[in-house]
């Protein structure tokens, strides 16, 4: 599977999530932010959740779906969800497939060692399955704002 990219349709896929199995077919329709982000309950990652929660009602307004992806396994999405009370699915991906169809997988300094992981990217397909933005290396501060500015435009 080859890498998506600005203006070309996201390959199929089908993923598991926190609200079930997950597709491209099924997510047609509708524009939809796909968000990448490292680890679950981590300060950055709860804060960017937050946020996509929080203007949930907004992207609905838009006809847009939010949908989380992390290597974490599903338990681990499904009590993050409980948690911070996600409106939207997270989406399992251990093996990496999601990670690596949209190059999200980088070598980042932690602690002062290298360490693999996954770079903070959010991505936005609008209803006909196209990719039309993408944000990455991004900081969460304003970043789920900007996002739904340019969900709205879509709409």
């Amino acid at each position: 599977m080859s890498e998506v990219a600005v203006g070309q349709a996201v390959p199929s896929f089908t993923a598991v999530s926190t609200h079930g199995e997950l597709s491209t077919e099924s997510l047609h329709g509708r524009s939809v932010v796909l968000y990448f982000y490292p680890k679950d309950s981590t300060p950055g990652c709860t804060s960017q959740a937050q946020g996509f929660r929080d203007l949930y009602p907004n992207f609905a307004a838009a006809g847009c779906e939010i949908v989380g992806i992390s290597r974490d396994s599903l338990k681990s999405h499904a009590n993050f969800t409980e948690k911070q009370n996600l409106p939207f699915p997270l989406i399992s991906d251990p093996d990496e497939t999601l990670c690596q169809l949209f190059n999200v997988m980088k070598l980042k300094n932690m602690y002062g060692k290298q360490v693999r992981g996954i770079e903070r990217s959010t991505f936005l397909v609008n209803k006909q399955g196209v990719l039309v933005k993408e944000w990455r290396g991004l900081r969460v501060a304003g970043h789920v704002d900007e996002v739904l500015q340019a969900a709205q435009e879509q709409a």
